[in-house]
């Protein structure tokens, strides 16, 4: 029996970068709570996007917000990772000299960046309807960080190609989406959050059904028997998981769920 359901937002519930969701997922979502089975969505997007976006159950689920280094329920912090001041200052000084990029830094007031790309703010504001603020230096305040990320609208693999190797030893790093390169701290992913939710609900594995399309899903695919990747999904992800359901424009994962209840 399934008591846990967790779900990638997007890519795999809807487009990238936008808010377009099916609003039956609240519908269905109320049935699971009332067969017992919890809702968790789970993002590298931050907190107050993740939210917004779950306005009418926001107090049915459960958030796994910036891949999994912040995890909540009702205002209850279950689990949070943040990443030590000293990486992020030098980080950040990276990130600077890169052509084309721009970073942001999750705290828990939000988003923090130095861009004056508007394509960018009117994505991360628009699109993900994120707070974002901006300032001249974002490391003029020592902050409470969960996440960084670089965001770059072009060829952000081969800034992958650049950064992991040299950052994969202190931070934990994943591509999340094709314009997003995220970095935690080293316990932080989708999957250990899971597995924390798992461990404090006493849901095992086999209980556990998950869904997700990109590279920063595949620890969470690992966390449940029931892995489903939607068509749309990248390759490794597709190959992870246990079945594959329908693209996330056609309502793979309400189909899923709609079988399931």
């Amino acid at each position: 029996m399934i008591k846990l359901i967790c779900s990638d937002i997007d890519g795999t519930l809807l487009p990238e970068g936008t808010a377009e969701i099916n609003p039956e997922i609240f519908a269905v979502i109320r049935k699971l709570k009332e067969k017992d089975i919890i809702f968790a969505a789970a993002s590298g997007r931050p907190y107050s996007s993740i939210v917004r976006l779950f306005e009418p159950v926001k107090n049915d689920i459960i958030f796994v917000s910036e891949n999994g280094a912040y995890v909540s329920c009702r205002g209850y912090r279950m689990s949070e990772e943040v990443i030590d001041w000293k990486d992020v200052c030098e980080w950040v000084e990276e990130v600077r000299k890169i052509p084309g990029a721009s970073l942001a830094l999750d705290a828990d007031g939000g988003l923090y960046s130095e861009s004056t790309d508007q394509e960018f703010v009117d994505l991360v504001r628009l699109g993900y309807h994120s707070r974002l603020t901006i300032v001249e230096d974002v490391l003029a305040e020592e902050r409470h960080i969960n996440k960084i990320s670089v965001y770059r609208k072009n060829d952000i693999e081969k800034v992958a190609e650049d950064m992991v190797p040299r950052w994969s030893k202190r931070l934990h790093c994943t591509i999340a989406g094709d314009i997003w390169l995220d970095f935690m701290n080293k316990e932080s992913n989708k999957g250990h959050a899971i597995r924390e939710i798992q461990k404090i609900l006493k849901i095992s594995p086999d209980e556990t059904m998950v869904f997700g399309d990109n590279l920063n899903d595949l620890e969470m695919l690992a966390a449940a028997t029931e892995s489903y990747a939607v068509a749309n999904a990248a390759e490794p992800v597709r190959k992870a998981a246990k079945h594959i359901t329908d693209t996330n424009v056609n309502d793979g994962v309400l189909k899923v769920l709609r079988t399931l209840l």
